[in-house]
């Protein structure tokens, strides 16, 4: 029995004829759970009572439980039932509570025997013909029900498998309200799902559908995303249509450093809040990639809603956040992304309350140099005039290019050369140089917590890890006054540059290191957005 919870206890006073029965069940706001006290008190009556801040979907249980019970053979019971959810100052949302309901009230009609239930805690919605259908946020509720000391936890047997990820506690996926009453009431057999985590996590790692093997030339653009994956740096990538952009920033999540176990189960938490784990699901193996669509909403980009829900930027957590056509984007939308991409989360405010979410991700954008796509293309005639080239280009500001450490340009592979070309360097090649790029990181930030990659480094790491010479100080000197750059440019500069010397295997930022990280800000010139590139 778990060390917060008092045993069960029931009241059956031949005088009262009163019955108080406890169930436990589980709420999830943001990354946060709370374990959750279901009070059923019957009594003699006819009136059903409902409190502790329950919002629409939980007063609505009494008529799903109701029908539910009938199907499977039980009668509701005729009774004055009190209802609390405690701690009852917290608003409870959502269908999850049906299963604890449906239980305290079989339990306090008799009908539920009640010496093990103190040692559980239960979560699902119940359907009307008594079937659990799937919750959200089956995992915090697993690690909440592990911290809190209870024996095990019953869930709707499509959320088993994310749910049973969690060591030390037993995991029943029960498939209706028929199955968890007979469980308690100890008729048939029930055993708890086992799964071994670190054996399915490693083998699902290394599999990736797409492949830089594919993609014949670009060999520059290829450069530039390995920089990036070795160092966490954002990207964009400007080219004509057809030049490759997409389909290399697809293939961007084969190249990096595998996900550890600690990142896999707090990107699977995320993705099990927002309800995005498929069937059968349970641990997140890969980096996420998402790519939301131009016309998507500031709410859906950076989460939020009626009842908040994580958005795409906290979906991309520990993986890529890709932005296809970035000056399609809203204006208003793209400029939501620049506390996020600096802070690496984010808050979601409201009346009562505040949720954080994390958003750790590399953010990669392809563009068009202008509406029609082809400036500067050497086999196409761009018919588009500067007035709306400026325009087109007006929605990506300057504080939020500032925030994008590698920008590349991208031209189309002729055919003629397309067809000659060998296979390209296979994504295992180019990960195994990655992985040992991040293993010097990781090292060299061992003492920073929260710190892991280049990306990451505050002004004051800078000057310890990656002080140039004074020739590189030259060279930076000549690109600021040049390119007009800003100082945050300055500071991205030089953390591509230990990126590159990473990649390199030396242990000093050097002149050539700083070179190929100047040659990278090519949208930094002052004329860029004149001349579409």
């Amino acid at each position: 029995m778990h060390e917060l919870c008092n045993p069960l206890f029931y009241l059956n006073d031949p005088k009262s004829d009163e019955m108080l029965v406890k169930t436990y069940c589980a709420a999830v706001n943001g990354l946060e759970t709370t374990t959750i006290t279901v009070e059923v008190s019957m009594t003699r009556g006819v009136m059903f009572h409902l409190t502790g801040l329950a919002d629409t979907a939980v007063k609505e249980s009494h008529d799903r439980i109701k029908a539910a019970m009938q199907n499977i053979g039980f009668r509701f019971p005729m009774a004055d039932l009190t209802v609390n959810l405690s701690p009852a100052d917290l608003r409870k949302e959502g269908s999850g509570y049906d299963l604890p309901l449906a239980i305290s009230i079989l339990a306090a009609d008799g009908k539920v025997v009640q010496d093990e239930l103190q040692n559980y805690m239960l979560v699902g919605e119940v359907g009307l013909d008594g079937r659990l259908e799937p919750i959200r946020g089956a995992l915090p509720i697993a690690i909440k029900a592990r911290a809190d000391k209870f024996k095990g936890l019953i869930v709707p047997s499509q959320n088993v498998c994310e749910a049973a990820v969690v060591n030390n506690l037993d995991v029943y996926g029960m498939d209706s309200l028929s199955d968890v009453v007979n469980f308690f009431n100890h008729n048939g057999s029930f055993e708890p799902t086992v799964i071994n985590t670190r054996q399915k996590f490693l083998e699902q790692q290394s599999h990736f559908e797409l492949d830089f093997a594919d993609v014949k030339g670009q060999e520059s653009v290829k450069r530039a995303l390995e920089v990036a994956a070795a160092g966490g740096h954002n990207l964009i990538m400007v080219g004509p249509p057809g030049s490759g952009k997409s389909m290399m920033a697809k293939r961007l999540p084969s190249i990096l450093p595998p996900l550890s176990l600690s990142e896999s189960l707090e990107t699977t938490q995320i993705h099990s809040i927002a309800g995005k784990l498929g069937r059968g699901m349970s641990l997140i193996s890969q980096r996420p990639f998402r790519s939301p669509h131009h016309t998507i909403s500031q709410v859906a980009l950076v989460g939020g809603g009626q009842n908040p829900q994580p958005g795409e930027i906290s979906l991309a957590h520990n993986g890529v956040l890709f932005a296809d056509e970035l000056p399609e984007f809203n204006k208003s939308t793209l400029e939501v992304l620049r506390q996020p991409l600096e802070d690496r989360h984010i808050t979601i405010s409201r009346a009562k309350y505040n949720i954080d979410y994390p958003c750790s991700f590399m953010f990669v954008a392809s563009m068009n140099p202008c509406p029609c796509g082809y400036y500067g293309d050497p086999t196409h005639k761009c018919v588009c005039t500067p007035g709306q080239i400026g325009r087109y280009l007006s929605n990506i500001s300057g504080p939020l290019l500032d925030r994008i450490d590698i920008p590349c340009e991208i031209q189309a592979v002729p055919f003629s050369e397309l067809s000659k070309m060998q296979p390209g360097e296979p994504s295992a090649v180019i990960r195994e140089r990655v992985i040992k790029a991040r293993q010097i990181q990781e090292q060299r930030f061992k003492n920073h917590k929260g710190i892991y990659c280049n990306a990451m480094m505050t002004e004051k790491m800078l000057h310890e890890f990656a002080e140039p010479d004074q020739a590189s100080l030259d060279m930076l000197r000549m690109a600021m006054e040049r390119l007009k750059l800003s100082a945050r440019a300055y500071s991205r500069i030089l953390k591509v540059a230990r990126t590159i010397a990473d990649l390199a295997g030396s242990e000093k930022v050097e002149s050539m290191h700083i070179a190929e990280a100047i040659g990278y800000r090519n949208l930094d010139r002052g004329d860029w957005a004149e001349r579409g590139i």
